[in-house]
């Protein structure tokens, strides 16, 4: 396996420049995961397959899902691209490398953990400074137009909210300087997590319900069904900043009344 992955990024490294994989193989990767792993869940809500697993019942019309998906190709074009282009120098200084050989799995996990619990600390602060009146008015209102939010919605938001909470994504690479596979592999998680928390259904499969403390559909689906200002359930992956703040009071409070709910229609039965 190993070798096969070295044959493949060989294959990468004497085709094309490092600014050419970092920066335009980022985005083609970034985008082939995003609209990939999002696009289904736009089909599902159509269709109204999987429907017992969907968090709220109410449905995006497809007007409201197209006016996402055009608005996402001009953010993407307009503001990511240009920041991947202007960004490259600075990963460059801080160490940023593509040539052979490559990290070792221990390595590529250890920064990738480092990486989470740097984006899970700064996202939080930035969200919850977000929800303040005035900026959620100007900026992030814009992402909570989507109050029952589909798989899409993650990355539709302000550009200045892009750019704001988008530094909690990439300030661990940054400082670490890491092989551009690592970064890879960092951004396809990042989006992943992001689009299924937005993704609108908890499945019994859904990581929420086996890894301890991670977030998923339910929670994030909580924060967009409620008023700006009573909201909570900032965190990003995993929700320890939102348990040591007690933002997420009323989040847990639910769980409990519908966990008490199902036990008492159990007993009954």
């Amino acid at each position: 396996m190993a070798s096969l992955i070295e044959s493949c990024w060989l294959y990468l490294i004497t085709h094309f420049s490092d600014f050419q994989l970092a920066c335009l193989g980022s985005f083609f990767l970034h985008e082939s995961v995003f609209f990939l792993s999002g696009i289904p869940f736009i089909y599902l809500e159509r269709a109204g397959w999987l429907r017992k697993y969907k968090i709220q019942m109410k449905n995006n019309t497809p007007a409201s899902q197209e006016k996402c998906i055009i608005r996402l190709l001009l953010y993407h074009f307009g503001v990511n691209l240009p920041v991947m282009l202007a960004s490259y120098p600075v990963f460059r200084h801080m160490g940023m490398q593509s040539s052979l050989p490559l990290p070792s799995w221990n390595v590529i996990l250890t920064q990738i953990t480092l990486y989470f619990i740097l984006e899970d600390f700064i996202f939080y602060w930035g969200h919850r400074i977000l929800h303040t009146k005035w900026l959620y008015k100007h900026v992030h209102s814009v992402h909570h137009e989507y109050a029952t939010p589909f798989g899409l919605t993650s990355e539709y938001a302000h550009p200045a909210e892009i750019l704001f909470l988008g530094f909690a994504t990439i300030i661990g690479p940054a400082i670490t300087g890491p092989h551009l596979l690592t970064l890879w592999l960092w951004m396809v998680l990042r989006v992943l997590e992001t689009v299924e928390a937005h993704c609108g259904y908890h499945f019994p499969w859904s990581l929420s319900n086996f890894l301890p403390l991670y977030g998923g559909a339910d929670f994030h689906d909580y924060h967009h069904r409620l008023l700006y200002t009573k909201s909570g359930n900032y965190s990003s992956t995993f929700t320890y900043m939102d348990w040591v703040f007690g933002t997420d009071k009323g989040y847990r409070k639910l769980q409990a009344l519908k966990n008490a709910g199902v036990e008492n229609g159990g007993k009954q039965m």
